[in-house]
């Protein structure tokens, strides 16, 4: 039996939700057990500043006198869906061109969660690249901050660049 009080252990499980305003969610455990907390600022360690419900979630669990707590974020799976899943736009695109395009790390200028979209900036570069609520979703992300560095993978679409894929930025400088 691990000692969780002062070693922590792996988890996966499923992210229940994460309300990047409140700067918490929850997790819940494949095995079951009670929620595990998981805090805006063990995200941010992760590289980004939130996450999708129900996103797929590995972590390092320690116990507190609150309860269970995420202590360090391992791993979080991106969803393997092609980007033309509920995206018009994409359905013309041809998904070895869209994963063939380069990730290149980019800086979010403003985003709206209640309009559903927002634009980003590759570095070095003063071109917007649209970025749709759907691609955020399905990027396993929820929300993005104005000022936050990101890698994008951008195909050139009918109406300008856009995101297909957005990551967290260390991808793109690795």
């Amino acid at each position: 039996m691990q000692d969780t009080e002062n070693e922590g252990y792996e988890m996966k499980g499923r992210v229940k939700w994460f309300d990047p305003g409140k700067g918490f969610g929850f997790i819940v455990a494949d095995d079951g057990g009670p929620d595990i907390l998981l805090h805006a600022n063990v995200l941010r360690n992760f590289g980004q500043s939130s996450v999708a419900d129900d996103t797929v979630i590995e972590v390092l669990v320690v116990k507190t006198d609150r309860g269970l707590q995420a202590a360090e974020v391992l791993n979080i799976q991106y969803s393997d869906q092609p980007p033309s899943v509920g995206l018009a736009d994409f359905a013309e695109f041809d998904p070895e061109v869209v994963a063939a395009a380069p990730i290149e790390p980019a800086r979010v200028k403003w985003f709206d969660k209640a309009k559903g979209f927002g634009f980003a900036n590759v570095f070095g570069s003063d071109a917007d690249i649209f970025v749709h609520i759907e691609v955020l979703r399905l990027s396993g992300l929820a929300d993005l901050l104005p000022g936050e560095a990101i890698a994008v993978r951008a195909i050139e679409g009918k109406r300008g660049l856009m995101a297909a894929e957005v990551l967290p930025w260390e991808v793109a400088v690795s």
